[in-house]
């Protein structure tokens, strides 16, 4: 079972490192986060996008599909992956991603990923 009080404490660190600019020790708080919990989908998200702000970008996908494995109805979430797609020069998967966000931006469902 996971350890939610340090999960939690560590993702709200990484959000103060991330709001004062230091994105090393966000990532490193974020990373915390989801080793703490596998399935701690607010985590892999924000080591997504920390992870694209570094320019980590092979890496911020894998975290990115993470998250939209944990959460696949989740706008955000698509809309991150496909911008990270985009950073890697992925456009049909960049699309994809995309047209997931727009099902859910229109009130629908991601039934597969």
């Amino acid at each position: 079972m996971a350890d939610t009080t340090a999960r939690d404490e560590a993702i709200e660190q990484g959000h103060t490192h991330l709001a004062m600019g230091e994105l090393d020790h966000a990532e490193a708080c974020y990373r915390k986060s989801t080793e703490l919990d596998d399935n701690f989908f607010d985590g892999w998200q924000a080591l997504a996008m920390t992870l694209l702000k570094l320019e980590k970008v092979k890496e911020a996908i894998g975290c990115g599909i993470k998250a939209t494995m944990l959460e696949p109805n989740d706008l955000l979430a698509w809309t991150g992956l496909s911008q990270m797609y985009v950073r890697n020069g992925q456009i049909a998967e960049a699309e994809h991603a995309k047209g997931n966000a727009r099902i859910l931006s229109m009130g629908g469902k991601v039934t597969n990923l």
